[in-house]
């Protein structure tokens, strides 16, 4: 995938078939370490050990439509292309914590890309998904948390199409000052 995004909102899709409500999405710039760390965590039906251990090959997928699952395995090919490596801690009925980390200066590293979109995608399909997203860079850091919109909204869905365009403009905007990643 060209977009670092993109892989988010496939990894995103994944929590959300396995029956997650609940999904944190990090994506850290440490830029003295020159290190990209892109982390979900999700309260779905999790994984068991031997699963996990199988999870990184394409030809391993819980997907009964194909036998192929590309998400992780492409995922974790991007993070080694760029020096780094993918992590995945899951527990079935706990959910499942996954984080990839990149040398963020490396020449083939995939910009973040459209994360606004990719975070507006997730919120149109997924309404009362519990979605919190933040963006560091350094010491400085975006927070956006769909449970604090619902309560200012006080019951007016999250994919009525003002509150999404309004949740594209705030992320963007949030992640373009001082928490912008390319």
């Amino acid at each position: 995938m060209r977009e670092l995004s993109m892989h988010i909102l496939d990894l995103a899709q994944n929590s959300i078939a396995a029956g997650a409500s609940r999904l944190e999405i990090e994506v850290a710039a440490d830029t003295n370490a020159d290190r990209l760390v892109i982390s979900l965590q999700d309260n779905g039906r999790g994984m068991a050990p031997d699963f996990v251990s199988r999870v990184k090959d394409p030809f391993v997928t819980t997907r009964t439509t194909r036998r192929v699952g590309l998400g992780i395995p492409m995922f974790d090919a991007a993070a080694r292309a760029c020096d780094g490596r993918l992590a995945i801690q899951s527990s079935p009925g706990k959910g499942t914590y996954l984080a990839a980390t990149f040398k963020l200066s490396h020449i083939d590293r995939a910009p973040l890309g459209d994360i606004a979109s990719t975070i507006v995608t997730i919120i149109a399909v997924n309404p009362d998904l519990h979605l919190r997203y933040t963006q560091r860079v350094d010491d400085k850091a975006f927070i956006f948390d769909t449970d604090e919109l619902k309560t200012q909204l006080d019951g007016v869905p999250l994919n009525e199409g003002p509150v999404l365009k309004w949740i594209g403009e705030y992320v963007k905007q949030g992640t373009s000052e001082e928490t912008e990643i390319n």
